[in-house]
């Protein structure tokens, strides 16, 4: 996954606009004109690096002179201490900068990391965890970056892109054949189709169609057997997607299934960020 250079630019200097505003006036008081600085950005955990391209841009739409030289790639995991990049400088423009790059660097990090450790929990299986929509508004392309960086595939990115029927469409619609029917009625559409289920009987209905794949939510994980047996026994390829109540403490039992897909919310969410600091010389 790569993003648009102009996604990037957009995103970074609207959170500059927003910290900046007038002016950075505590730099401004303290800090004279033309004094250059060099900086280290300084692992103080342990993870998986992701926002680099975030963290050039908020300098260098500041100051387009200032040099920003990574010392790995997005992907990488690092240990403490490790240096992941340096800036040498403007001095006004990198405080000013500072707490942006850093916002980006630390939040994208930790999503990446935390989508790491859902990934090497089911090293060895067939199953692959996919992102969802559980993102920051207005983030949500750059936080679907970080868990690709960390190894997840990126399940669809809106609403426009796949066609996903969740429990609320079946409920108004008057139960999943009504809604499945209204989906097929004019042939199948020209996106993927995916249907979420609750419960053995409604994936039996759902094997009927031509979906594309079929969401086990909340299913336990001898229902998750249970719903593999029954496709089995119909004689149906289709991939199952588990979600909800899934943790790194029970993934490993979910992905020994042989289910397809994981999707995991927590890693949007829930993850914390990543510690890192820029040090200044």
């Amino acid at each position: 996954m790569e993003l648009p250079k102009d996604y990037i630019s957009n995103v970074v200097r609207g959170a500059l606009s927003e910290d900046i505003g007038e002016g950075d006036i505590t730099t401004n008081s303290i800090v004279p004109s033309g004094i250059k600085v060099r900086g280290e950005f300084l692992a103080k955990s342990n993870g998986v690096i992701c926002g680099l391209s975030f963290a050039e841009t908020a300098f260098r739409v500041l100051d387009e002179n200032i040099k920003f030289i990574p010392n790995i790639n997005d992907g990488d995991n690092v240990t403490v201490g490790h240096i992941i990049a340096t800036v040498e400088g403007e001095a006004r423009a990198i405080l000013s900068a500072e707490r942006t790059a850093l916002n980006f660097l630390t939040h994208l990090s930790g999503i990446a990391t935390l989508t790491r450790k859902f990934v090497d929990a089911i090293s060895g299986t067939k199953t692959k965890i996919l992102d969802t929509r559980k993102t920051t508004p207005l983030l949500r392309l750059a936080e679907k970056y970080a868990t690709y960086c960390g190894g997840a595939q990126n399940h669809r990115i809106g609403l426009y892109d796949m066609i996903l029927v969740k429990d609320n469409h079946i409920a108004i619609a008057g139960g999943i054949k009504n809604t499945l029917d209204k989906i097929y009625s004019s042939g199948k559409p020209k996106v993927p189709v995916e249907v979420e289920v609750t419960d053995l009987k409604q994936l039996e209905i759902a094997l009927l169609y031509p979906v594309d794949r079929i969401m086990l939510d909340n299913f336990s994980v001898e229902k998750v057997r249970e719903a593999i047996k029954l496709r089995d026994k119909l004689g149906k390829s289709v991939p199952f997607e588990c979600s909800g109540g899934i943790t790194l403490e029970n993934i490993r039992a979910y992905a020994e299934t042989g289910v397809e897909y994981i999707s995991i919310g927590a890693i949007t969410h829930s993850a914390q960020a990543l510690d890192i600091s820029l040090e200044i010389s």
